[in-house]
């Protein structure tokens, strides 16, 4: 694997290996890899003749800034997994490399609705800061293939409609991966390495709440069922931001389901200091 620090080198290794007619694929992460991202490595290497993956902790999209100096920083562990996998490159950039001219937002990127629900609603801002650090780096390595995880379903509608503003002449195709789960049922996160033995065994509420909610949802009003996946969560210990159940194309919410449309039901909620999300298609 070959390590880039600097996105002028990246971009010309990478232009010698498109003359050679190699299709790029690209994993963004912010590190503090586990599983889910080494399956979204997996992914690309089964499509792709070049695999790059990017770590970078983005500061512009964190609206708490003790999250952002509390995340999770495993460099040495994250090289060993990506060189195990088989990546090709490692994109490694300091902030002044991805923000040469600061870190204040240089344009305003209109995501429409997606950014007033939800993720948008309670972390104002959040979306803004991703979108300005994917466009760059989609810049800098102009993949064919770009791979998401489901885990984080909004930001991939975020950044998929990132990529139709972008209008780039080079069509990049967004894939979306499916969430990692451990044994028990938790969603895979770099956020868990946070949680202690206690809160790790409450974490697992959060999937379990979505199965329940899979198992008992019946077309008809849905208000009730929220309210009781809610309540479960708080039984829990958690501090809940929301429970949703929306449309699966669009995220508009969804309160009287007609038994057809396809949904799906997200939640955002703190165990003590720790935010964590999750959502299952239903």
């Amino acid at each position: 694997m070959i390590l880039f620090k600097k996105a002028a080198d990246l971009r010309n290794w990478l232009d010698v290996q498109e003359e050679k007619g190699n299709a790029i694929g690209f994993v963004p992460t912010m590190g503090a890899l586990h599983s889910g991202h080494i399956s979204l490595i997996a992914y690309s290497r089964l499509a792709n003749p070049l695999t790059v993956c990017s770590i970078f902790v983005n500061p512009t999209q964190f609206n708490d800034a003790s999250d952002f100096e509390k995340y999770p920083i495993t460099i040495e562990n994250d090289i060993r997994l990506l060189e195990e996998a088989g990546c090709d490159v490692l994109f490694l950039p300091s902030v002044k490399e991805m923000y040469p001219g600061g870190a204040n937002p240089a344009m305003h990127y209109d995501l429409g609705y997606l950014e007033t629900v939800l993720e948008g609603k309670f972390r104002p801002g959040h979306f803004q800061g991703v979108c300005m650090v994917v466009q760059r780096l989609l810049e800098i390595t102009q993949p064919s293939n770009l791979y998401l995880g489901q885990k984080d379903y909004q930001q991939c509608m975020v950044i998929t409609k990132l990529v139709e503003l972008m209008g780039s002449s080079k069509k990049i195709n967004v894939t979306i991966c499916p969430t990692l789960r451990e044994p028990d049922g938790l969603a895979m996160s770099s956020r868990n390495m946070r949680l202690n033995k206690e809160e790790r065994e409450k974490a697992v509420t959060i999937s379990r709440v979505l199965d329940f909610i899979i198992a008992a949802i019946r077309p008809g009003d849905l208000s009730l069922l929220k309210q009781e996946a809610y309540a479960k969560l708080e039984q829990a210990g958690f501090r809940v931001d929301y429970v949703a159940i929306a449309g699966a194309s669009d995220l508009s919410p969804v309160d009287d389901w007609d038994g057809k449309q396809k949904l799906v039901a997200l939640v955002a909620a703190f165990m003590n200091e720790v935010r964590l999300i999750d959502n299952m298609l239903l």
